[in-house]
């Protein structure tokens, strides 16, 4: 769930040509899952039709102070409308509506809104270069960032007046970004720092052979998801998968082998808040690795394995304040097993789930767990498609910081 969901934003737009963008950004923040409503400048409609915004938003497009509807002039009440949002964007921000923002004036009902607002405000700017790098222009951006307002910066590239150099509007994927980040601030895990691990590893036998396991890797991209959702800075370290995952907020390190998996996490563990260790990390690797690829005619009777490090049972031992969560994968006395584990490797937490259960565990999109504290305090969740696990598991770990 995006931090976004069912949040209320008051989209008000300039009268610049970066204005046709904002139908675009429309369309990002209501897949985000927000309400958007959109008010105009009367000279905005010369670059976006108020039609296009009301049928991308699902709602009425505002631009004067009255309206008609049905022969009787209706008074469009901005103070209402300003109270309505919980946050007011306005993109773009001519450098026209900026110094009229800075020195209260209200000759249009994008204005009086700002005046009428409540809840935090983000301008995007945009205009040409000249304009942006006036002095008059930085000294209105200053004031308006001084009364905390959300001031975003603007791109560098080919402008409308087919010059080149700093003063275009972010794009509207940025903006929404930035509107995220925005709201990631007031999130239960902003500034914790996580760290995960997930997937299988791979245990060369030779350049071409491995021994490794049917593990997807998803759980713990769901749980990154989450994290990210949250407000949290994530370290997500990955064995081989197919997913992938972007985010300003995400540090992605892929690895192969649980050496490979060791030292990152070895390298990361102690500047983390929270550490949830979902990876199916191999326990054995062949002692020797083939530099070539053997071939079918060599006799090849046996391989002769080693164990690998246990990571979880090493940061257990040496983690200072880290709230520490493992997986369990069991078959047989399984939440037995579970709380050994939970007790022998130092953990805060664990989360068990069977090979029993039908329909649950790798390679599978949904999963059953049950979550365990320190104290053998239990839940039992029903089988969940895995990012609602991963918000189960966060709704734990959240409860106990």
């Amino acid at each position: 769930m995006s931090p976004l969901s069912g949040k209320k934003i008051l989209l008000g737009i300039s009268g610049g040509i970066a204005a046709y963008k904002s139908p675009i950004l429309v369309r990002h923040l209501i897949k985000k899952g927000a309400k958007v409503k959109v008010i105009l400048t009367p000279s905005a409609r010369d670059f976006v039709t108020p039609l296009t915004l009301s049928s991308l938003s699902g709602d009425s497009v505002h631009w004067k102070f009255t309206e008609t509807q049905a022969e009787s002039p209706q008074w469009v009440n901005h103070v209402e409308i300003g109270i309505w949002a919980d946050l007011f964007l306005i993109a773009p921000a001519t450098a026209n509506t900026l110094s009229s923002m800075v020195h209260g004036r209200c000759n249009n009902l994008l204005l009086a809104t700002y005046l009428s607002a409540r809840c935090p405000i983000m301008v995007a700017p945009a205009m040409d270069l000249d304009m942006y790098a006036h002095e008059s222009t930085q000294k209105n951006l200053a004031s308006l960032a001084q009364s905390k307002v959300r001031v975003l910066d603007v791109g560098e590239g080919f402008l409308a007046s087919g010059l080149q150099g700093k003063g275009r509007m972010l794009e509207p994927e940025e903006i929404a970004q930035q509107v995220e980040s925005l709201f990631y601030e007031n999130q239960p895990l902003t500034n914790k720092r996580v760290l995960i691990t997930c997937g299988p590893t791979y245990e060369a036998i030779d350049p071409v052979r491995f021994i490794g396991n049917h593990s997807s890797g998803k759980m713990g991209y769901c749980l990154a998801e989450v994290a990210l959702q949250l407000g949290a800075l994530v370290t997500l370290i990955s064995g081989p998968t197919s997913f992938t995952l972007e985010h300003q907020n995400l540090e992605l390190i892929y690895v192969q082998s649980a050496d490979d998996m060791f030292q990152a996490t070895k390298s990361k563990f102690q500047s983390m808040d929270i550490i949830i260790a979902a990876a199916a990390v191999a326990d054995f690797r062949p002692k020797t690795c083939w530099d070539s690829k053997i071939k079918k005619e060599n006799t090849l009777e046996s391989i002769q394995l080693e164990p690998t490090i246990d990571i979880l049972k090493y940061i257990g031992l040496n983690k200072s304040n880290q709230y520490l969560v493992g997986f369990a994968l069991e078959s047989d006395n399984e939440l037995e097993n579970a709380k050994k584990k939970l007790v022998h490797k130092n953990l805060d937490a664990i989360v068990l789930n069977s090979l029993n259960d039908s329909g649950a565990g790798f390679k599978s999109p949904q999963n059953k767990i049950t979550f365990i504290d320190k104290k053998f305090n239990k839940t039992e969740y029903p089988l969940k498609e895995k990012i609602d696990v991963a918000k189960d598991i966060f709704t734990q770990i959240v409860s106990r910081l």
